[in-house]
Protein backbone atom coordinates (compact mmCIF):
# COMPACT_ATOMS: atom_id res chain seq x y z
CA UNK A 1 0.00 0.00 0.00
CA UNK A 2 2.98 2.36 0.68
CA UNK A 3 4.81 1.57 -2.66
CA UNK A 4 1.53 2.52 -4.59
CA UNK A 5 0.32 5.87 -2.56
CA UNK A 6 3.75 7.05 -2.77
CA UNK A 7 4.27 6.60 -6.20
CA UNK A 8 1.24 8.71 -6.85
CA UNK A 9 2.40 11.51 -4.25
CA UNK A 10 5.79 11.85 -5.98
CA UNK A 11 4.45 14.13 -8.96
CA UNK A 12 2.59 16.23 -6.16
CA UNK A 13 5.59 16.18 -4.00
CA UNK A 14 6.53 19.39 -3.49
CA UNK A 15 3.03 20.90 -2.69
CA UNK A 16 2.37 17.94 -0.06
CA UNK A 17 5.62 18.44 1.67
CA UNK A 18 4.97 22.28 2.50
CA UNK A 19 1.22 21.79 3.47
CA UNK A 20 0.96 21.26 7.19
CA UNK A 21 -1.18 18.04 6.73
CA UNK A 22 0.62 16.68 3.71
CA UNK A 23 4.08 17.11 5.53
CA UNK A 24 2.04 15.01 8.46
CA UNK A 25 1.19 11.88 5.86
CA UNK A 26 4.42 12.43 4.22
CA UNK A 27 6.45 11.95 7.07
CA UNK A 28 4.33 9.09 8.48
CA UNK A 29 4.94 7.14 4.85
CA UNK A 30 8.68 7.63 4.87
CA UNK A 31 8.99 5.95 7.67
CA UNK A 32 7.84 2.42 5.97
CA UNK A 33 8.65 3.48 2.52
CA UNK A 34 10.70 1.17 -0.07
CA UNK A 35 14.05 2.19 -1.35
CA UNK A 36 12.51 3.08 -4.83
CA UNK A 37 9.26 5.58 -3.51
CA UNK A 38 11.23 6.71 -1.61
CA UNK A 39 14.14 7.72 -3.56
CA UNK A 40 11.45 8.98 -6.27
CA UNK A 41 10.42 11.74 -3.72
CA UNK A 42 13.63 12.81 -2.85
CA UNK A 43 14.31 13.54 -6.31
CA UNK A 44 11.39 15.66 -6.96
CA UNK A 45 12.09 17.42 -4.08
CA UNK A 46 15.28 18.10 -5.10
CA UNK A 47 14.83 20.78 -7.94
CA UNK A 48 13.07 22.77 -5.11
CA UNK A 49 15.38 21.82 -2.48
CA UNK A 50 16.06 25.36 -0.56
CA UNK A 51 12.02 25.76 -0.80
CA UNK A 52 11.51 22.95 1.06
CA UNK A 53 14.63 22.95 3.23
CA UNK A 54 14.21 26.47 4.67
CA UNK A 55 9.74 26.18 5.08
CA UNK A 56 8.68 24.79 8.47
CA UNK A 57 6.38 21.64 7.10
CA UNK A 58 8.97 20.65 4.39
CA UNK A 59 11.96 20.60 6.49
CA UNK A 60 10.43 17.89 8.65
CA UNK A 61 9.78 15.82 5.25
CA UNK A 62 13.57 16.51 4.27
CA UNK A 63 14.76 15.31 8.15
CA UNK A 64 12.54 11.70 7.91
CA UNK A 65 13.67 11.04 4.48
CA UNK A 66 17.50 11.59 5.64
CA UNK A 67 16.50 9.71 9.06
CA UNK A 68 15.46 6.49 6.83
CA UNK A 69 19.07 6.23 5.98
CA UNK A 70 19.98 3.69 8.83
CA UNK A 71 17.40 1.42 7.36
CA UNK A 72 17.62 1.84 3.54
CA UNK A 73 21.61 2.62 3.32
CA UNK A 74 23.28 -0.69 1.04
CA UNK A 75 19.64 -2.23 1.12
CA UNK A 76 19.50 -5.75 -0.58
CA UNK A 77 16.23 -5.46 -2.10
CA UNK A 78 17.40 -2.80 -4.34
CA UNK A 79 17.60 -4.68 -7.59
CA UNK A 80 14.70 -6.75 -6.54
CA UNK A 81 12.39 -3.42 -6.55
CA UNK A 82 14.18 -2.07 -9.52
CA UNK A 83 12.91 -5.34 -11.29
CA UNK A 84 9.80 -4.85 -9.75
CA UNK A 85 9.00 -1.06 -11.54
CA UNK A 86 7.62 -0.76 -14.85
CA UNK A 87 10.50 0.95 -15.99
CA UNK A 88 7.84 4.25 -17.11
CA UNK A 89 8.84 6.86 -14.86
CA UNK A 90 12.73 6.72 -16.48
CA UNK A 91 15.57 5.65 -14.29
CA UNK A 92 15.99 7.24 -10.44
CA UNK A 93 19.23 8.17 -8.84
CA UNK A 94 20.58 5.78 -6.62
CA UNK A 95 20.08 6.22 -2.65
CA UNK A 96 23.67 7.25 -1.95
CA UNK A 97 23.60 9.88 -5.11
CA UNK A 98 20.80 11.56 -3.45
CA UNK A 99 22.59 11.83 -0.57
CA UNK A 100 26.15 13.23 -1.82
CA UNK A 101 23.81 15.59 -4.15
CA UNK A 102 22.15 16.85 -1.32
CA UNK A 103 25.47 17.55 0.71
CA UNK A 104 26.53 19.36 -2.14
CA UNK A 105 23.72 21.73 -2.80
CA UNK A 106 23.55 22.52 1.11
CA UNK A 107 27.92 23.18 0.51
CA UNK A 108 27.41 25.35 -2.03
CA UNK A 109 25.11 27.40 0.15
CA UNK A 110 26.36 26.65 3.70
CA UNK A 111 26.29 29.59 5.28
CA UNK A 112 22.32 30.42 3.83
CA UNK A 113 21.42 26.79 4.97
CA UNK A 114 23.14 27.22 8.48
CA UNK A 115 21.94 30.55 9.21
CA UNK A 116 18.11 29.73 8.72
CA UNK A 117 16.14 28.75 11.64
CA UNK A 118 14.36 25.93 9.52
CA UNK A 119 17.50 24.80 6.83
CA UNK A 120 19.77 24.12 9.95
CA UNK A 121 17.62 21.30 10.99
CA UNK A 122 18.72 20.10 7.37
CA UNK A 123 22.01 20.49 7.77
CA UNK A 124 22.69 18.77 11.38
CA UNK A 125 20.56 15.80 10.23
CA UNK A 126 22.97 15.58 7.09
CA UNK A 127 25.92 15.77 9.29
CA UNK A 128 24.86 12.79 11.45
CA UNK A 129 23.82 11.03 7.99
CA UNK A 130 27.31 11.51 6.39
CA UNK A 131 28.62 10.65 10.09
CA UNK A 132 26.77 7.33 9.97
CA UNK A 133 26.01 8.31 13.62
CA UNK A 134 22.50 9.45 15.07
CA UNK A 135 22.91 11.62 18.27
CA UNK A 136 21.01 11.55 21.51
CA UNK A 137 19.45 14.35 20.62
CA UNK A 138 17.53 13.61 17.36
CA UNK A 139 16.61 10.63 18.60
CA UNK A 140 15.03 11.84 21.36
CA UNK A 141 13.31 14.89 19.84
CA UNK A 142 9.76 14.66 18.90
CA UNK A 143 8.95 15.45 14.83
CA UNK A 144 8.08 19.07 15.09
CA UNK A 145 4.68 18.40 13.23
CA UNK A 146 3.76 15.69 15.53
CA UNK A 147 0.44 15.59 17.63
CA UNK A 148 1.07 16.70 21.35
CA UNK A 149 -0.04 13.12 22.59
CA UNK A 150 2.82 11.78 20.71
CA UNK A 151 5.01 14.39 21.64
CA UNK A 152 4.44 13.57 24.93
CA UNK A 153 5.45 9.95 24.87
CA UNK A 154 9.10 9.11 25.81
CA UNK A 155 11.38 8.50 23.24
CA UNK A 156 12.19 4.61 23.42
CA UNK A 157 15.83 4.88 22.42
CA UNK A 158 17.63 7.94 23.58
CA UNK A 159 21.79 6.59 23.27
CA UNK A 160 23.94 7.35 19.97
CA UNK A 161 23.34 5.14 16.91
CA UNK A 162 25.98 4.36 14.30
CA UNK A 163 25.37 2.87 11.11
CA UNK A 164 28.08 2.16 8.66
CA UNK A 165 28.16 4.51 5.65
CA UNK A 166 30.38 4.56 2.24
CA UNK A 167 33.56 6.17 2.06
CA UNK A 168 32.22 8.99 -0.08
CA UNK A 169 29.65 9.72 2.37
CA UNK A 170 32.39 10.55 5.39
CA UNK A 171 34.84 12.17 2.48
CA UNK A 172 31.88 14.87 2.29
CA UNK A 173 31.41 15.07 5.79
CA UNK A 174 34.97 16.43 5.91
CA UNK A 175 34.21 18.63 3.09
CA UNK A 176 31.08 20.41 4.87
CA UNK A 177 33.24 20.55 8.01
CA UNK A 178 35.95 22.42 6.24
CA UNK A 179 33.48 24.73 5.18
CA UNK A 180 33.03 25.85 9.20
CA UNK A 181 36.56 27.35 9.18
CA UNK A 182 35.94 29.35 6.19
CA UNK A 183 33.37 31.61 8.20
CA UNK A 184 34.46 30.44 12.07
CA UNK A 185 33.24 33.69 13.49
CA UNK A 186 29.96 33.57 11.60
CA UNK A 187 29.51 30.00 13.38
CA UNK A 188 30.96 30.63 16.91
CA UNK A 189 28.45 34.09 17.23
CA UNK A 190 25.44 33.37 15.33
CA UNK A 191 22.63 31.55 17.51
CA UNK A 192 21.04 29.39 15.04
CA UNK A 193 24.72 28.33 12.87
CA UNK A 194 26.53 27.73 16.15
CA UNK A 195 24.20 24.73 16.52
CA UNK A 196 25.39 23.54 13.41
CA UNK A 197 29.00 23.42 14.65
CA UNK A 198 27.98 21.87 18.16
CA UNK A 199 26.40 18.54 15.59
CA UNK A 200 29.72 18.59 13.88
CA UNK A 201 31.68 18.73 16.79
CA UNK A 202 29.78 15.52 17.71
CA UNK A 203 29.90 13.61 14.78
CA UNK A 204 33.79 14.15 14.39
CA UNK A 205 34.25 13.25 18.07
CA UNK A 206 32.78 9.79 16.81
CA UNK A 207 33.97 9.17 13.19
CA UNK A 208 36.80 11.94 12.41
CA UNK A 209 38.48 12.58 15.95
CA UNK A 210 41.68 14.13 14.04
CA UNK A 211 39.49 16.83 11.60
CA UNK A 212 37.20 17.36 14.98
CA UNK A 213 40.26 18.27 16.98
CA UNK A 214 41.38 20.35 14.24
CA UNK A 215 37.99 22.27 14.65
CA UNK A 216 38.17 22.66 18.11
CA UNK A 217 41.97 24.27 17.98
CA UNK A 218 40.35 26.62 15.19
CA UNK A 219 37.83 27.77 17.59
CA UNK A 220 39.80 28.17 20.89
CA UNK A 221 42.09 30.11 18.57
CA UNK A 222 40.13 32.61 17.08
CA UNK A 223 38.35 33.32 20.33
CA UNK A 224 41.99 33.38 22.38
CA UNK A 225 42.90 36.39 20.02
CA UNK A 226 40.00 38.38 20.41
CA UNK A 227 39.56 41.59 22.61
CA UNK A 228 41.52 40.76 26.13
CA UNK A 229 39.48 40.41 29.13
CA UNK A 230 40.22 42.77 32.32
CA UNK A 231 40.61 39.30 34.54
CA UNK A 232 42.38 37.03 32.51
CA UNK A 233 42.13 35.35 28.83
CA UNK A 234 39.79 36.38 26.15
CA UNK A 235 38.43 33.06 26.08
CA UNK A 236 36.55 34.17 29.76
CA UNK A 237 34.43 36.77 27.81
CA UNK A 238 32.88 34.25 25.51
CA UNK A 239 32.11 31.71 28.47
CA UNK A 240 29.81 34.55 29.57
CA UNK A 241 28.34 34.95 26.27
CA UNK A 242 24.93 32.71 26.03
CA UNK A 243 25.77 31.58 22.43
CA UNK A 244 29.32 31.38 22.35
CA UNK A 245 29.24 29.59 25.69
CA UNK A 246 26.62 26.64 24.68
CA UNK A 247 29.77 25.94 21.41
CA UNK A 248 32.55 25.76 24.08
CA UNK A 249 30.30 23.69 26.14
CA UNK A 250 30.43 21.35 23.08
CA UNK A 251 34.35 21.72 22.64
CA UNK A 252 34.85 21.12 26.62
CA UNK A 253 33.32 17.26 26.04
CA UNK A 254 34.85 16.33 22.86
CA UNK A 255 38.86 17.97 23.43
CA UNK A 256 41.31 14.80 24.16
CA UNK A 257 42.20 14.71 27.98
CA UNK A 258 46.02 16.50 27.06
CA UNK A 259 44.24 19.49 25.32
CA UNK A 260 42.10 19.88 27.67
CA UNK A 261 44.42 20.03 30.26
CA UNK A 262 46.30 22.65 28.46
CA UNK A 263 43.14 25.10 28.06
CA UNK A 264 42.47 24.52 31.47
CA UNK A 265 46.01 26.02 32.53
CA UNK A 266 46.63 28.35 29.53
CA UNK A 267 43.05 30.03 30.11
CA UNK A 268 40.86 28.35 32.79
CA UNK A 269 43.13 28.23 35.91
CA UNK A 270 42.72 30.96 38.63
CA UNK A 271 39.01 31.64 37.12
CA UNK A 272 36.84 28.90 37.82
CA UNK A 273 35.18 30.21 41.38
CA UNK A 274 34.23 33.14 39.43
CA UNK A 275 32.81 31.17 36.66
CA UNK A 276 30.78 29.24 38.89
CA UNK A 277 28.80 31.97 40.27
CA UNK A 278 27.77 33.49 36.60
CA UNK A 279 24.62 32.29 36.00
CA UNK A 280 26.17 31.64 32.47
CA UNK A 281 29.25 30.60 32.39
CA UNK A 282 29.14 28.08 35.42
CA UNK A 283 27.50 25.92 32.53
CA UNK A 284 30.26 25.66 30.60
CA UNK A 285 32.58 25.03 33.60
CA UNK A 286 30.36 21.61 34.52
CA UNK A 287 30.84 20.35 31.37
CA UNK A 288 34.56 20.84 31.83
CA UNK A 289 33.69 19.23 35.16
CA UNK A 290 32.11 16.44 32.98
CA UNK A 291 35.49 16.32 30.96
CA UNK A 292 37.61 15.62 33.66
CA UNK A 293 39.29 12.26 33.40
CA UNK A 294 42.65 12.17 35.12
CA UNK A 295 44.38 12.99 38.26
CA UNK A 296 46.38 15.63 36.93
CA UNK A 297 43.25 18.07 35.96
CA UNK A 298 41.43 17.05 38.69
CA UNK A 299 43.99 18.19 41.70
CA UNK A 300 44.15 21.70 40.97
CA UNK A 301 40.18 21.73 39.89
CA UNK A 302 39.26 20.55 43.12
CA UNK A 303 41.80 22.65 44.78
CA UNK A 304 40.08 25.66 43.74
CA UNK A 305 36.49 25.18 44.16
CA UNK A 306 36.52 23.08 47.20
CA UNK A 307 36.57 25.68 49.49
CA UNK A 308 33.50 27.44 47.39
CA UNK A 309 30.84 24.48 47.68
CA UNK A 310 28.35 26.11 50.39
CA UNK A 311 28.61 29.73 48.58
CA UNK A 312 27.95 28.10 44.71
CA UNK A 313 25.00 25.94 46.71
CA UNK A 314 23.49 29.60 47.71
CA UNK A 315 23.97 30.75 44.44
CA UNK A 316 21.57 28.45 42.69
CA UNK A 317 24.35 27.00 40.92
CA UNK A 318 24.07 23.42 42.66
CA UNK A 319 25.21 21.85 38.88
CA UNK A 320 28.94 22.93 39.65
CA UNK A 321 28.90 20.69 43.11
CA UNK A 322 26.95 17.53 41.28
CA UNK A 323 29.62 17.83 38.39
CA UNK A 324 32.80 18.25 40.93
CA UNK A 325 30.96 15.27 42.61
CA UNK A 326 30.88 13.31 40.02
CA UNK A 327 34.55 13.89 38.47
CA UNK A 328 35.89 12.97 41.80
CA UNK A 329 33.83 9.18 41.26
CA UNK A 330 35.28 9.03 37.84
CA UNK A 331 38.54 9.52 38.84
CA UNK A 332 38.53 7.73 42.34
CA UNK A 333 39.93 10.58 43.98
CA UNK A 334 39.30 13.56 46.82
CA UNK A 335 35.90 11.14 47.37
CA UNK A 336 36.13 11.40 51.24
CA UNK A 337 37.19 15.09 51.15
CA UNK A 338 34.21 15.93 49.43
CA UNK A 339 31.89 13.69 51.14
CA UNK A 340 33.25 16.21 53.87
CA UNK A 341 32.78 19.73 52.51
CA UNK A 342 29.25 18.71 51.20
CA UNK A 343 28.12 17.97 55.48
CA UNK A 344 29.56 21.07 55.91
CA UNK A 345 27.63 22.73 52.89
CA UNK A 346 24.55 21.39 54.10
CA UNK A 347 25.10 21.90 57.84
CA UNK A 348 25.03 18.66 59.09
CA UNK A 349 28.99 17.92 59.78
CA UNK A 350 28.68 18.80 63.11
CA UNK A 351 27.30 18.00 65.87
CA UNK A 352 28.26 14.22 64.41
CA UNK A 353 24.56 13.26 65.71
CA UNK A 354 23.47 15.29 62.39
CA UNK A 355 25.44 12.93 59.87
CA UNK A 356 23.00 10.60 59.56
CA UNK A 357 20.00 12.75 58.28
CA UNK A 358 22.26 13.32 55.24
CA UNK A 359 20.37 11.45 52.27
CA UNK A 360 17.43 13.75 52.99
CA UNK A 361 19.42 17.24 52.66
CA UNK A 362 21.42 15.63 49.46
CA UNK A 363 18.08 14.62 47.78
CA UNK A 364 16.26 17.92 48.62
CA UNK A 365 19.11 20.29 48.17
CA UNK A 366 18.27 21.85 51.46
CA UNK A 367 20.68 22.93 54.26
CA UNK A 368 19.75 20.73 57.62
CA UNK A 369 18.21 24.28 59.28
CA UNK A 370 16.10 24.80 56.33
CA UNK A 371 15.09 21.23 56.16
CA UNK A 372 13.71 20.79 59.51
CA UNK A 373 12.55 24.61 59.90
CA UNK A 374 15.19 25.45 62.86
CA UNK A 375 15.75 29.01 64.07
CA UNK A 376 19.17 29.18 64.65
CA UNK A 377 21.19 32.54 65.48
CA UNK A 378 24.32 33.35 64.05
CA UNK A 379 27.39 31.82 65.90
CA UNK A 380 24.92 29.87 68.33
CA UNK A 381 25.68 25.83 68.77
CA UNK A 382 23.91 23.52 66.61
CA UNK A 383 21.83 21.91 68.19
CA UNK A 384 22.03 17.59 68.14
CA UNK A 385 19.79 16.19 65.66
CA UNK A 386 16.18 14.91 66.94
CA UNK A 387 15.46 10.97 65.98
CA UNK A 388 11.95 11.57 66.52
CA UNK A 389 11.67 14.62 65.05
CA UNK A 390 12.89 13.61 62.13
CA UNK A 391 10.91 10.41 62.09
CA UNK A 392 8.03 12.23 62.10
CA UNK A 393 8.63 14.59 59.03
CA UNK A 394 7.50 13.49 56.07
CA UNK A 395 10.14 13.07 53.38
CA UNK A 396 10.26 16.54 51.33
CA UNK A 397 10.67 16.72 46.99
CA UNK A 398 13.40 15.45 45.80
CA UNK A 399 15.14 16.96 43.42
CA UNK A 400 16.90 15.38 39.81
CA UNK A 401 20.10 17.00 40.89
CA UNK A 402 19.68 16.28 44.47
CA UNK A 403 19.21 12.36 42.90
CA UNK A 404 22.04 12.52 40.90
CA UNK A 405 24.45 13.73 44.19
CA UNK A 406 23.03 10.93 45.72
CA UNK A 407 23.88 7.93 43.04
CA UNK A 408 27.17 10.17 42.79
CA UNK A 409 27.95 9.40 46.32
CA UNK A 410 27.00 5.81 47.12
CA UNK A 411 29.29 4.39 43.59
CA UNK A 412 32.13 6.36 45.87
CA UNK A 413 34.81 3.53 47.22
CA UNK A 414 33.18 3.62 50.35
CA UNK A 415 29.80 4.89 50.83
CA UNK A 416 29.39 3.95 54.37
CA UNK A 417 27.94 7.27 55.35
CA UNK A 418 24.98 7.52 52.96
CA UNK A 419 24.16 3.84 53.35
CA UNK A 420 23.48 4.78 56.84
CA UNK A 421 21.66 7.72 56.93
CA UNK A 422 20.03 5.34 54.21
CA UNK A 423 19.07 2.96 56.64
CA UNK A 424 17.78 5.47 59.14
CA UNK A 425 14.60 6.70 56.86
CA UNK A 426 11.29 4.97 58.62
CA UNK A 427 9.03 3.09 55.78
CA UNK A 428 6.92 5.74 54.52
CA UNK A 429 10.34 8.03 53.49
CA UNK A 430 11.93 5.20 51.69
CA UNK A 431 8.64 4.34 49.89
CA UNK A 432 8.03 8.07 49.41
CA UNK A 433 11.81 8.24 47.83
CA UNK A 434 11.20 5.13 45.67
CA UNK A 435 7.84 6.49 44.57
CA UNK A 436 9.99 9.92 43.28
CA UNK A 437 10.62 9.96 39.90
CA UNK A 438 14.18 11.45 40.51
CA UNK A 439 14.26 9.41 43.64
CA UNK A 440 13.47 6.03 42.70
CA UNK A 441 17.33 6.44 40.82
CA UNK A 442 18.96 5.93 44.01
CA UNK A 443 17.26 2.97 45.02
CA UNK A 444 18.35 1.39 41.63
CA UNK A 445 22.20 3.42 42.48
CA UNK A 446 21.77 0.80 45.52
CA UNK A 447 21.08 -2.35 43.73
CA UNK A 448 23.55 -1.38 40.92
CA UNK A 449 26.50 -0.39 42.99
CA UNK A 450 29.36 -2.11 43.42
CA UNK A 451 30.72 -0.59 46.26
CA UNK A 452 27.55 -1.36 47.98
CA UNK A 453 27.89 -5.09 49.57
CA UNK A 454 24.84 -7.25 49.97
CA UNK A 455 24.47 -6.53 53.37
CA UNK A 456 24.01 -3.00 53.50
CA UNK A 457 21.94 -3.57 50.60
CA UNK A 458 20.11 -5.90 52.80
CA UNK A 459 19.59 -3.13 55.59
CA UNK A 460 18.51 -0.36 53.75
CA UNK A 461 15.99 -2.39 52.06
CA UNK A 462 14.32 -4.23 55.07
CA UNK A 463 13.06 -1.01 55.68
CA UNK A 464 10.56 -1.04 53.03
CA UNK A 465 9.02 -4.27 54.33
CA UNK A 466 5.16 -3.95 55.00
CA UNK A 467 5.17 -1.41 51.75
CA UNK A 468 5.57 -3.62 49.08
CA UNK A 469 1.90 -3.27 48.12
CA UNK A 470 1.90 0.46 47.80
CA UNK A 471 5.46 0.34 46.18
CA UNK A 472 3.68 -2.06 43.71
CA UNK A 473 1.01 0.42 43.11
CA UNK A 474 2.75 3.06 41.97
CA UNK A 475 4.92 3.88 38.45
CA UNK A 476 8.18 4.88 39.47
CA UNK A 477 7.79 2.27 42.45
CA UNK A 478 6.84 -1.21 40.71
CA UNK A 479 9.87 -0.69 38.41
CA UNK A 480 11.80 -0.49 41.94
CA UNK A 481 10.40 -3.07 43.14
CA UNK A 482 10.75 -5.33 39.71
CA UNK A 483 14.39 -4.37 40.51
CA UNK A 484 15.01 -5.42 43.91
CA UNK A 485 12.67 -8.71 42.74
CA UNK A 486 15.74 -9.53 39.90
CA UNK A 487 18.40 -9.34 42.10
CA UNK A 488 16.38 -11.32 45.41
CA UNK A 489 17.13 -14.58 46.80
CA UNK A 490 14.46 -17.42 47.22
CA UNK A 491 14.03 -16.15 50.75
CA UNK A 492 13.53 -13.05 50.58
CA UNK A 493 11.42 -13.14 47.25
CA UNK A 494 9.04 -15.58 49.40
CA UNK A 495 8.63 -12.54 51.64
CA UNK A 496 7.75 -10.15 48.85
CA UNK A 497 5.19 -12.35 47.39
CA UNK A 498 3.85 -13.48 50.55
CA UNK A 499 2.84 -10.00 50.95
CA UNK A 500 1.86 -9.13 47.93
CA UNK A 501 -0.16 -11.90 48.44
CA UNK A 502 -2.40 -10.38 51.30
CA UNK A 503 -3.71 -7.79 48.82
CA UNK A 504 -3.99 -9.72 45.54
CA UNK A 505 -7.31 -8.47 45.05
CA UNK A 506 -6.13 -4.70 45.20
CA UNK A 507 -3.12 -5.58 42.72
CA UNK A 508 -4.98 -7.15 40.28
CA UNK A 509 -7.33 -4.26 39.96
CA UNK A 510 -4.21 -1.51 39.96
CA UNK A 511 -2.54 -0.76 36.16
CA UNK A 512 1.25 -1.02 37.72
CA UNK A 513 0.18 -3.60 40.34
CA UNK A 514 -1.29 -6.00 38.16
CA UNK A 515 2.33 -6.20 36.43
CA UNK A 516 4.34 -6.68 39.44
CA UNK A 517 1.65 -9.25 40.24
CA UNK A 518 2.28 -11.14 36.88
CA UNK A 519 6.15 -10.49 37.44
CA UNK A 520 6.04 -12.54 40.32
CA UNK A 521 3.81 -15.10 39.35
CA UNK A 522 1.74 -14.59 42.48
CA UNK A 523 -1.25 -16.49 41.26
CA UNK A 524 0.71 -19.59 41.51
CA UNK A 525 2.66 -18.42 44.66
CA UNK A 526 -1.35 -18.57 46.19
CA UNK A 527 -2.13 -21.61 44.43
CA UNK A 528 0.46 -23.89 43.96
CA UNK A 529 3.58 -22.93 46.53
CA UNK A 530 5.66 -26.09 45.38
CA UNK A 531 5.46 -25.12 41.95
CA UNK A 532 5.79 -21.71 42.25
CA UNK A 533 9.10 -22.49 44.80
CA UNK A 534 10.75 -24.78 42.33
CA UNK A 535 10.34 -22.66 39.29
CA UNK A 536 12.22 -19.53 41.42
CA UNK A 537 14.94 -22.05 42.27
CA UNK A 538 14.81 -22.82 38.30
CA UNK A 539 15.82 -18.93 37.65
CA UNK A 540 17.77 -18.09 40.82
CA UNK A 541 20.20 -20.89 39.65
CA UNK A 542 20.31 -19.99 35.56
CA UNK A 543 21.10 -16.45 37.28
CA UNK A 544 23.93 -17.73 39.30
CA UNK A 545 25.43 -19.62 36.14
CA UNK A 546 25.07 -16.52 34.11
CA UNK A 547 26.50 -14.23 36.22
CA UNK A 548 29.66 -17.20 36.61
CA UNK A 549 29.94 -16.69 32.93
CA UNK A 550 30.17 -12.74 33.02
CA UNK A 551 32.43 -13.16 35.91
CA UNK A 552 34.83 -16.11 34.29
Amino acid sequence: MVHNIMKEVATQALALSTNRTGSEMLQELLGFSPLKPLCRVWAALRSNLRTVACHRCGVHVLQSALLQLPRLLGSAVEEEEEEEEDGKDGPTETLEELVLGLAAEVCDDFLVYCGDTHGSFVVRTLLQVLGGTILESERARPRGSQSSEAQKAPAQECKPADFEVPETFLNRLQDLSSSFLKDIAVFITDKISSFCLQVALQVLHRKLPQFCAHLCNAVIGYLSTRSSSVDGSPLLLFLRDQTSSRLLEQVLLVLEPPRLQSLFEEHLQGQLQTLAAHPIANFPLQRLLDAVTTPELLSPVFEELSPVLEAVLAQGHPGVVIALVGACRRVGAYQAKVLQLLLEAFHCAEPSSRQVACVPLFATLMAYEVYYGLMEEEGAVPAEHQVAVAAARALGDVTVLGSLLLQHLLHFSTPGLVLRSLGALTGPQLLALAQSPAGSHVLDAILTSPSVTRKQRRRVLQNLKGQYVALACSRHGSRVLDAIWSGAALRARKEIAAELGEQNQELMRDPFGHHVARNVALTTFLKRREAWEQQQGAVAKRRRALNSILED
